[in-house]
């Protein structure tokens, strides 16, 4: 049976769905895995390095005969149509964008996981990628602030004098906002941080920052992110909040709700009440933007000096180990539905919707959309 790892074609993606040091845990269980060529360049994943580690490389297309496609971000249609009928494929699907390459991999008879999908369970936490890679943005939006900011972050004791340290806000603690609170306190900044959730608040405390308490009402939503919240909250929070804003140096905005667009958290009006030379890092730029007027994988700066990066393919700026994470997160999923080979007999598939990670991580499955729970109610699909 064979795993196939096509290069990423998405402007802007440097990630590759396996790295070479995981491939043994696939060969282990009995498949055959086949690497486009040049496709963990980025990752510093070269074609050598993949045949060392008992991979085969090939140029051109990987997938057509491939019984699992493995990728970062979904095929494109034309690709999901070139599979084999009853192929496997495991990506981040996008499952509220990506609609043409759904309606895809049903035409195809194709079964597509959609990584976005795993639920957050316990036992789930191995294949958490949004996880992983909200870890490897967050990271990477502090030390985007500190680049740009034009101020030191620590405080620092010179005989000139004493340079006071960066306040630095982040907003929203989540595996993001807790990442780049940490990165931000291990470079010096005084940090401190919001939620919607007030559960939040010691995981904040703990890695050193301080957690403001608007004393608005819980916003806990499932699975441990936040649910959307009414204008009139937001309005009430935004009201609430720009004081911090204000005199903050760097704001880092992480809030995101899963399948919809970004809350919007700061407004021109609270964004012109910063300082000249502030700066706001927006991860969720690509998703509508925390912030008004940030533009992914742009700089914008305001007519009062202050400027606001807006963030787009940030896990993929740290393509190494983003795809470290990503590669041990998709292999520990497939080997949950892989049946090792043993006793002469080879490596299988075992796609049972009975496992509650298998059946909500399913998009579509035998020439259908999959909908989570049938097979409880007598059915596949």
């Amino acid at each position: 049976m064979r795993v196939a790892v096509p290069r990423e074609i998405r402007d802007g993606e440097k990630r590759v769905a396996l790295v070479p040091d995981i491939i043994n845990k696939l060969t282990k269980l009995g498949y055959e895995v086949v690497i486009e060529s040049g496709a963990g360049v980025h990752a510093q994943a070269t074609d050598e390095l993949f045949i060392a580690a008992g991979a085969t490389i090939k140029s051109g297309n990987v997938i057509g005969d491939a019984d699992v496609v493995l990728c970062v971000t979904s095929l494109t249609p034309a690709q999901i149509s070139s599979l084999k009928k009853g192929a496997v494929t495991i990506s981040f699907l996008s499952p509220v964008t990506a609609i043409d390459s759904i309606d895809a991999a049903v035409t195809a008879g194709v079964t597509a996981f959609s990584l976005e999908l795993v639920p957050r369970i316990s036992r789930a936490q191995s294949m958490d990628a949004l996880t992983s890679q909200a870890l490897c943005a967050g990271y990477r939006a502090a030390l985007v602030g500190a680049e740009l900011s034009p101020r030191f972050f620590p405080m620092l004791m010179t005989a000139a004098g004493t340079v006071t340290p960066a306040q630095v806000l982040v907003l929203g603690a989540g595996v993001a906002g807790l990442q780049a609170i940490a990165t931000a306190r291990r470079l010096g900044a005084v940090v401190s941080a919001y939620d919607v959730r007030p559960s939040s608040a010691d995981e904040v405390k703990s890695m050193g920052a301080t957690f403001i308490d608007l004393e608005l009402e819980a916003l806990e939503g499932a699975g441990g992110y936040a649910r959307e919240m009414t204008e009139e909250r937001a309005a009430k929070q935004r009201e609430l909040l720009t004081p911090y804003i204000a005199k903050s140096h760097l704001v880092i905005t992480t809030a995101a709700v899963p399948g919809r667009a970004a809350p919007r958290l700061m407004t021109a009006a609270m964004i012109d009440a910063m300082e000249a030379g502030t700066i706001i890092v927006d991860l969720a730029a690509e998703t509508g933007g925390n912030a008004e007027g940030s533009k992914p994988g742009e700089i914008v700066t305001t007519a009062k000096g202050v400027q606001i990066w807006g963030g787009k393919d940030v896990p993929s700026q740290l393509p190494f180990h983003a795809s470290s994470l990503y590669s041990r997160n998709v292999v520990n999923l497939l080997t949950l539905m892989t049946t090792a080979a043993k006793d002469g007999e080879k490596v299988a598939l075992n796609i049972d919707f009975t496992d509650e990670i298998i059946d909500k991580a399913a998009l579509t499955h035998a020439g259908a959309k999959h909908t989570p729970g049938a097979s409880e109610k007598g059915g596949s699909n």
